[in-house]
Formats: structure tokens, C-alpha cells, sequence
């Protein structure tokens, strides 16, 4: 018997019509803040800005630490910036910066390149505590919350963009990944451990980007990038409440581009 929870995007969209029915004007095209960066890379949250503006986002803005103020100040004009540490990363006095832009905008997207740093543990953290609006984890982002997936795991309208890696550490308290062997073992066991949880999946195996939300599970084949996070946030701000058809679209976009 087939298994109609898993869909395979092959060369045409699984929801055309979810692809065609995107805002055609760009102030109705969603408003997203990205996050990231330390003083020796903001490489991911630029990568992300400009991907984002390929997936079609309305309107962006990036929060960096102010360790990079003179060095992209002049070159990003697009860039904010907040309190970081002595090396750099994000502090956590950079808390009201971030809810500021999180209240201005509909989704936020923690982008990576944060660093290894107590601080902006401590900034990460407190931000999901307050902030109660979408939210893309990727990157190394996610490492911050591999001991404390719990905040994650049943907070609405959040996604991850994970390597399998990532995922498996971060699912590693729930027993869910760790017989994983072929592509469709992973289906099998995202599918019912979604249907569990409210936390939105993208990750991959074998070759296949994976979305996993509520039960649903479809894969795509092409190559898996942090660069995809960018295209999933504007998608799922742009079509909240069908949160499977638009990261799965969104999948089939990044694809494309």
C-alpha cells in the first residue's frame, strides 16, 4: 500500500496552485528579520538576505553584531547592528534590538554564524522565551539548542532547516532517529514523530531534501543548503496557514533558482 502520507516532488510542484497564488505586490509580501553573524563571518546571514530577496520576500532587514559595524557598515547599507561581546558574537545585551526588529517584522529567521559563545547562548535562548512569532532556525543557530531541543520541539510556527546530523542530535532525547538507516526508515519515523510534535522539519537524506510537518512528509531531490532556510521563511510567512504545501514549494523554488 502506498504511503499517502510521504509525497515525492519529482519535476513539476506537488501545489501549483500554492506557487501561483503568492501576493503580487511587495508590501504584501511579508517582512523578515534575519540574524547572525560574529566578528570573523556574517557570511550566513548575507547569503540568507539574498536569498530571501530571490524567494521574494517584501521587505528585509539583517541584525548583526556591532563587531562588523566597520567593516559592512558602508558596504550593507541594509544592516543593523547590536551589542556584541569583547570576540565579537551577539551579547546578551542585544536583547531589545532583537525583539524591536522581531516586533516590526512576520517571521525571523536565525540565520548562523553566531560562533560558540555563552552570551549570545543566553540571548538565543531569552529571544524564543519572548518572541512568539515565526521562527527559522539554522546553521549553527541550532547548536545552541541541541541540549535543550525542548523549546523547540512544541513551540507553534517554528521551523528548523537541519543537517541530519543536527536533527538527529536534536531529536535525541525523544529516541525518534536512532535506528534511521534508509530514506524510507526517515520518512517513516518524521512522519510519526510530527505528527506528535509542532515543530516544522527540513532536513535531508540520500540525496532528497525531507519537509516534515503534522504527519506529512514530502522530499525533493537536489542538493541541501542553509541558503534554503531563506526561501522556507518567506514561504511560510507568505502562506501561514498551509505550512506543509509552502515549505515544500519553497523546496521547489530553491531547486529552480
Amino acid at each position: 500500500m502506498a504511503d499517502t502520507n510521504w509525497l515525492k516532488q519529482l519535476e513539476e510542484p506537488l501545489f501549483p496552485d500554492i506557487l501561483w497564488s503568492r501576493p503580487e505586490n511587495r508590501r504584501h509580501a511579508g517582512k523578515l528579520m534575519i540574524a547572525g553573524g560574529h566578528a570573523q563571518s556574517f557570511s550566513a546571514p548575507s547569503r540568507a538576505f539574498t536569498a530571501a530577496s530571490k524567494a521574494g520576500a517584501g521587505t528585509t532587514r539583517i541584525l548583526l553584531p556591532n563587531s562588523l559595524q566597520k567593516t559592512v557598515g558602508k558596504a550593507f547599507p541594509e544592516a543593523e547592528f547590536a551589542a556584541s561581546t569583547p570576540i565579537g558574537s551577539f551579547s546578551r545585551n542585544a536583547m531589545e534590538p532583537f525583539l524591536d526588529l522581531a516586533a516590526w517584522s512576520d517571521g525571523v529567521l536565525l540565520a548562523g554564524d553566531f560562533g560558540k559563545n555563552s552570551e549570545t547562548a543566553v540571548l538565543l535562548g531569552n529571544f524564543i522565551d519572548k518572541y512568539d512569532g515565526q521562527l527559522n532556525i539554522s546553521g549553527d543557530a541550532l547548536d545552541y539548542f541541541i541540549g535543550e531541543s525542548e523549546k523547540l520541539i512544541n513551540r507553534p510556527d517554528t521551523i528548523i532547516t537541519a543537517t541530519f546530523s543536527q536533527l538527529q542530535k536534536l531529536a535525541t532525547p525523544y529516541a525518534v532517529l536512532r535506528q534511521a538507516a534508509d530514506l524510507a526508515q526517515v520518512v517513516k519515523l518524521l512522519s510519526e514523530w510530527s505528527s506528535l510534535i509542532k515543530l516544522e522539519i527540513i532536513t535531508e537524506h540520500s540525496g532528497q531534501t525531507i519537509i516534515a510537518c503534522a504527519g506529512r512528509v514530502s522530499t525533493t531531490t537536489g542538493n541541501f543548503s542553509e541558503d534554503l532556510a531563506a526561501y522556507a521563511s518567506v514561504w511560510r510567512l507568505q502562506q501561514p496557514e498551509k505550512p506543509f504545501e509552502a515549505l515544500t514549494t519553497a523546496v521547489y523554488c530553491y531547486a529552480q533558482s
